[in-house]
């Protein structure tokens, strides 16, 4: 049985900059950590942020708290802290949520604080990619079940 590398937000944790969390709720999410395949990592926190926190947003390579603070090395911190689990635990695939700076898969904030969406991705996400892992974001669950299974079947 295969592991999987998620965004603790999404398993109900509250680890959000808002001190919040954004369950997934899909049935088979909900048999995945009934089965303890979750690897559940929020990289701000295992880079060192605190929760709740100052909100921040990617602009370039770098991710800027909305005061102005550089938290860039924190982010990185995290990414590898995510990285190697991934690895530890030979997870077949990542599932992250949306939009985060660390985590985004297809969209994060502009980096201006006015709430607009620009296509890019999380510092953690990107790291993963780089290592060849398959990232999507809870908006693409049907496509990760479909991977999941080709992985465990051996067709992939």
């Amino acid at each position: 049985m295969r592991k999987i590398l998620v965004s603790a937000c999404l398993c109900g944790r509250r680890c959000r900059y808002d001190g919040k969390s954004k369950p997934l709720e899909h049935p088979v999410f909900e048999r995945w950590k009934e089965e303890r395949r979750l690897v559940e990592i929020c990289p701000e926190v295992a880079g060192g942020l605190p929760v709740p926190r100052t909100d921040a947003q990617r602009i370039g390579d770098r991710i800027m708290t909305r005061d102005g603070r550089d938290v860039t090395e924190e982010y990185r911190k995290g990414a590898e802290e995510a990285l190697r689990l991934a690895y530890e635990n030979r997870v077949a695939l990542c599932l992250m949520k949306e939009k985060s700076p660390s985590c985004g898969t297809k969209v994060i904030y502009d980096g201006t604080f006015s709430g607009e969406l620009t296509p890019g991705e999380g510092l953690t996400t990107e790291s993963l990619r780089k290592a060849g892992y398959d990232v999507f974001g809870e908006d693409r669950m049907d496509e990760a079940v479909k991977l999941l299974e080709e992985v465990e079947e051996g067709r992939r």
